[in-house]
């Protein structure tokens, strides 16, 4: 009894096709546009950050000047204060003065954009207000102790 070798070419066994198998190749080359095209859809359709363009210091708080509005979220950590702010900056420090004392301020680089923390030697709640002023966004920062 023979073995089901294709050796010979007399058995059942169908032989191999020499030809390439360009199926999987088109399904992965067809996947890799279509993921290319929504990049590309996902970058036209995607706006500019915020550009902070100033920053004034003022009695117990702080005004940042925007070229358009930014998203702002507010975070309060153990008696400090804190803004994280969807925009771009570069990173600065600075004082303000809260009924006479001192409170810092540093604006750093943060996941999403910046982060602006405020510290002092006692606990600071703060409040935000946002308004548009002569084309552009002008975010007011008061603070108060606890």
């Amino acid at each position: 009894m023979h073995g089901s070798d294709t050796e010979d070419g007399q058995h059942s066994n169908p032989e191999e096709d020499p030809r390439p198998r360009l199926w999987l190749r088109f399904l992965a080359s067809l996947a890799l546009t279509g993921f290319l095209v929504g990049l590309m859809i996902g970058r036209l359709t995607q706006s500019e950050p915020a550009v902070l363009q100033r920053v004034e210091e003022h009695p117990a708080g702080l005004v940042l000047w925007f070229d358009h509005e930014p998203k702002v979220f507010v975070e309060h950590l153990d008696g400090a204060f804190a803004l994280s702010v969807e925009a771009v900056a570069r990173a600065r420090t600075g004082r303000v003065e809260l009924a006479g004392k001192p409170v810092n301020w540093r604006l750093q680089r943060g996941d999403k954009g910046f982060l602006l923390r405020f510290v002092a030697a006692r606990p600071l709640r703060g409040a935000w207000e946002a308004a548009e002023v002569d084309g552009q966004w002008r975010l007011s920062i008061s603070l108060r102790e606890e």
